[in-house]
């Protein structure tokens, strides 16, 4: 196959998954929440610490698994809620994706100031219609 028709093969191949982008938003119940249990707000923490993840009003279900009323964890260190909620969160060194249905981890940071927040994702890692995020901690690390 040429390079013309590969490309044009795979571009067929995409449009079904970019029609379907809609398709992967889901909706949270109006009640939900996510919280921190683990650390408070304004702690000051050593360079490995525990972060411990809530839920109220939501189930947690693996990446992958489409179920109503569920969704994963994403943690953001430093870094603010995406604009575009529409889409997949990337992952990266700043969002990172608990998508196993982990409730706690383990996060090693430099030493100073630090942000986290917390973001459920669905299934395919989109946050909801009404993103279910919770509100921004801060962390001294010594």
């Amino acid at each position: 196959m040429n390079r013309f028709a590969t490309t044009f093969y795979f571009a067929l191949l995409a449009i079904p998954l970019m029609a379907s982008a809609d398709s992967m938003v889901s909706t949270a119940p109006e009640n939900a929440d996510v919280y921190f249990i683990q650390p408070p707000d304004g702690a000051t923490v050593d360079s490995t610490f525990k972060v411990v993840f809530g839920l109220q009003n939501m189930g947690v279900a693996p990446a992958g698994v489409e179920r109503d009323g569920t969704g994963h964890h994403h943690l953001l260190i430093n870094t603010d809620a995406p604009s575009d909620m529409s889409k997949p969160l990337p992952a990266t060194d700043q969002i990172r994706h608990f998508g196993g249905g982990q409730t706690e981890t383990e996060v090693t940071l430099p030493p100073g100031k630090h942000t986290l927040q917390l973001l459920l994702g669905n299934y395919a890692h989109v946050p909801h219609s009404k993103p279910v995020v919770s509100e921004k901690i801060t962390v001294m690390v010594k």
